[in-house]
């Protein structure tokens, strides 16, 4: 309940809850991942839950009392959680909190009765729907079906994909039972111990979403190639180039983010120069041959597997990141060679931080342009008016979606 008010009343992201000084630290690490796990399914059906539940109250009660509604409900009808065990803790949990004690009989007859919700009744309910000041935008941006999509997505929560070391995804998916996406990625079901698959020890492959691993794809280094990951923490796209052979310099801000990259660079046999420092005040030694910048972003392309986003977070918090990401786009022309490419992306959905980053860049940049994505596995309604990749959850319904990126690669004149 911790972490649902914290995300709810306070803004906090999990993230910054889940550490060792958030109020699961004192949990031990199975009840810490199974609190942490029905946070975010809470938050990903809130209002779900509050359909359910609103039948069966007369008036909305006091939001401690709500979140341990709200949590009980989604841990009976999403998880499919038995009722009676769910009941008593959610009484029982009521009755320890000085907010919530006065309201322990409320709880379990408001429970008795959602538990009593059939299945089919539970499903019809609409998805999540996004906070006015995301989803007008993306309204405006995709449309109401799109957006619709990209809700029904975010319900869904997201699978687990694998990028495989080697680039032979049929030969990863045979090894670890999963499914050859047409883009070179390997896709898993949720729930899966990674730590227990086959390659893992060996360092045969990483985690990694199949929209994420598109932009080293797309820069395409050749071996020997100087190449710099600008904002490279947690490393995915690191290793990426470096598997492909080029001479990786990865570049961020966060020391401890940069310890993340030296793990799984040390896990993968892989070598990389890392770097921390800011972007926008380091000094290249020399030129690079090629770029990669994933931007900071609002990470509204992420929301499936981050569903406390919507929630703690604000069209003002994130009109600062336009800016930034237009001085690291400027910063980023002004380290390549001549000639050089710079793939531009961010995990985002609004085209703020994507396809309008870009079209400004070229009018500030004269002789840059864009070279058009080419893929394997790409669909032609990816593809937008400039030659970058738009990517949404509700791409790929049928296969489990995608997180949201916008790409692009730009060229700087020789």
């Amino acid at each position: 309940m911790g972490l649902i008010l914290g995300v709810l009343e306070d803004r906090h992201l999990l993230a910054e809850m889940e550490g060792e000084d958030g109020p699961l630290a004192d949990l031990p690490p199975a009840e810490r991942a199974r609190a942490s796990r029905l946070a975010r399914t809470t938050l990903r059906h809130l209002g779900r839950a509050d359909a359910a539940l609103k039948p069966h109250m007369r008036k909305a009660p006091p939001v401690p009392v709500r979140a341990i509604l709200r949590m009980a409900t989604v841990e009976m009808l999403q998880e499919g959680a038995a009722a009676h065990g769910v009941v008593n803790a959610a009484v029982a949990l009521a009755r320890a909190g000085q907010r919530t004690q006065a309201m322990a009989g409320l709880v379990n007859a408001v429970l008795r009765k959602v538990a009593e919700t059939p299945p089919q009744d539970w499903a019809a309910l609409p998805p999540q729907r996004l906070p006015g000041w995301l989803r007008g935008r993306l309204d405006s941006a995709w449309g109401r079906a799109a957006v619709t999509g990209i809700e029904a997505a975010h319900a869904a929560g997201a699978p687990l994909d694998l990028t495989p070391r080697d680039g032979d995804a049929a030969a990863l998916a045979a090894a670890v039972g999963g499914m050859a996406l047409p883009t070179g990625s390997v896709r898993l079901g949720a729930g899966v111990q990674v730590s227990a698959l086959p390659g893992y020890a060996e360092g045969a492959w990483w985690v990694q979403d199949a929209a994420a691993a598109m932009p080293a794809r797309l820069l395409a280094p050749e071996p020997g190639e100087r190449v710099l990951d600008l904002c490279a923490a947690p490393g995915g796209k690191t290793l990426q180039l470096a598997a492909m052979g080029a001479r990786v310099t990865a570049l961020d801000i966060s020391e401890y983010r940069m310890a993340r990259v030296e793990e799984n660079l040390a896990r993968m046999d892989l070598a990389a120069d890392l770097v921390v420092a800011d972007a926008l005040a380091w000094g290249a030694p020399a030129p690079f041959d090629a770029i990669l910048l994933d931007a900071p972003c609002s990470a509204t392309g992420t929301i499936r597997r981050h569903p406390d986003l919507p929630f703690a977070k604000d069209a003002a918090t994130i009109k600062p990141l336009f800016y930034l990401q237009e001085r690291l786009i400027d910063r980023a022309i002004g380290m390549l060679a001549p000639g050089g490419r710079l793939v531009f992306c961010t995990c985002s959905l609004l085209p703020e931080e994507g396809e309008k980053q870009v079209a400004a860049a070229l009018v500030r940049h004269p002789g840059l342009h864009v070279r058009p994505a080419d893929l394997p596995g790409i669909e032609p309604g990816w593809r937008d008016t400039q030659g970058g990749l738009r990517l949404r959850p509700d791409c790929w319904p049928d296969r489990g979606g995608m997180d949201g990126f916008y790409i692009a690669c730009l060229v700087k004149a020789g």
